[in-house]
């Protein structure tokens, strides 16, 4: 069975930085974009990021761009996140998902596995 199991989340205040793990397990995932969301508090679930199979190609959402960084490692099945500078309005449940094919695409409809969700909080 296919799971996605994030970690790293947390409370950290402002300007701070955290990383984010995302394993997968249950299938391979090298040649698929994987992709991180968010879903803040009354708010709808956005876009983050997303790197190809490849990690020759990585996409950002303008509001974390130049702050957030996408990368993976395939032999260990994981993605990660890591975010620098963070501010309050990163505070959110945190996803990771894996893609349907090898584009790199920001459309959740996209994305065909989820995780559970990691919480970040960022005081200020």
């Amino acid at each position: 069975q296919v799971q996605l199991v994030e970690s790293g989340g947390g409370l950290v205040q402002a300007g701070g930085s955290l990383r984010l793990s995302c394993a997968a397990s249950g299938r391979t995932f090298s040649s698929y974009t994987m992709g991180w969301f968010r879903r803040a508090p009354g708010k709808e679930r956005e876009f983050v990021a997303a790197i190809n199979w490849s990690r020759s190609s990585t996409r950002y959402s303008d509001s974390v761009k130049g702050r957030f960084t996408i990368s993976r490692d395939n032999a260990r099945n994981t993605v990660y996140l890591q975010m620098t500078s963070l501010k309050p309005e990163d505070t959110a449940v945190y996803y990771c998902a894996v893609g349907r094919s090898v584009v790199i695409t920001s459309q959740a409809r996209e994305y065909d596995r989820w995780g559970q969700g990691t919480q970040v909080t960022v005081s200020s």
